[in-house]
């Protein structure tokens, strides 16, 4: 992009955010979890320290953020057993429901067209009652 004003206008973190959104099929809690008893993958990508005082959600797959295009792109030379193709269900969880979208939209961009993001986030998950594996002693 040069000088001559082919650059796309900023756009601050909000608007994005209410872009990506607008582009998803967000998932309640109740939603992630019975995605999950179809098959989806329910992905965490919080970092170590919020699953560590936390717990987890039982059968996530848990792919720090920086990691998971790598790791879920059905091509990458890095990827988990479970990315097994375009077709995959995804449900990206993170803290409270923010990363997620965004990182949803990411996964979406590589052709994971059925990826979407838990509304809300762990703590949503959690606030509804829905099982937590609690953080190692």
């Amino acid at each position: 992009m040069g000088l001559s004003g082919d650059r796309p206008a900023p756009v601050g973190i909000d608007a994005l955010l209410e872009t990506v959104r607008a582009g998803l099929d967000r998932v309640t809690p109740e939603g992630a979890a019975a995605a999950a008893g179809r098959g989806a993958l329910l992905v965490d990508i919080r970092y170590a320290e919020l699953r560590d005082r936390d717990g987890l959600i039982p059968g996530a797959l848990v792919v720090e953020r920086n990691e998971l295009e790598w790791r879920l792109d059905p091509f990458g030379s890095h990827r988990l057993p479970e990315a097994v193709g375009h077709d995959v269900e995804v449900v990206v969880v993170c803290n409270e429901g923010y990363a997620s979208s965004l990182a949803a939209e990411s996964l979406r961009r590589l052709g994971l067209h059925r990826t979407t993001d838990l509304d809300g986030g762990f703590q949503a998950w959690r606030a509804a009652g829905l099982p937590v594996t609690p953080p190692a002693a």
